[in-house]
């Protein structure tokens, strides 16, 4: 779906990364985690930043990048990356049926806006459904071809890295 509105592998990478999370970074970090040159990362982190969606700042000689969440179409964006990484729909069917669900957390590559193929998760809650788990893991990557990894705890130690994507 959003390789055809977007025809530039790196400019969804880029929009992958700011928009699936609050994440920043800089030319050459972009460059070597989307295994990019700079010149192309470059060209489309000043095109973006030129249509208003990114903003940068100079933290001494480094230009720091992030998604601009005074865009007017910042949440549309940032749903449509949802979408097309398939959380949304993940995530309504997860908490409707699993029980007694507390928060999730998107975790791992994707919390860090790279599409790896594996969507990786927390669940907090007791007493949750770990057979509809199985089954909703099944219909994902059927659906949308992803591998999905999910642990389960009880509490919340209080420090998971990731996107928390339900409750609060």
């Amino acid at each position: 779906m959003l390789e055809s509105l977007v025809t530039s592998k790196t400019r969804i990478k880029l929009l992958l990364k700011f928009f699936s999370h609050a994440n920043s970074g800089y030319l050459r970090s972009l460059a070597k985690e989307f295994d990019e040159s700079t010149n192309s990362v470059r060209v489309e982190l000043n095109r973006l930043t030129e249509a208003g969606l990114l903003v940068s700042e100079d933290e001494g000689k480094t230009k720091m990048y992030k998604a601009n969440t005074q865009h007017p179409f910042f949440g549309e964006i940032k749903g449509m990356v949802s979408k097309f990484l398939g959380l949304d729909d993940l995530m309504e069917r997860i908490v409707k049926r699993m029980g007694m669900v507390e928060k999730a957390y998107i975790v791992g590559d994707y919390a860090k806006g790279i599409d790896s193929g594996t969507i990786q998760m927390i669940l907090i809650g007791n007493d949750l459904d770990k057979e509809y788990l199985e089954f909703i893991k099944e219909k994902t990557y059927e659906k949308v071809q992803r591998k999905v990894d999910v642990s389960i705890l009880t509490s919340d130690p209080g420090d998971i890295q990731g996107i928390l994507v339900y409750g609060k």
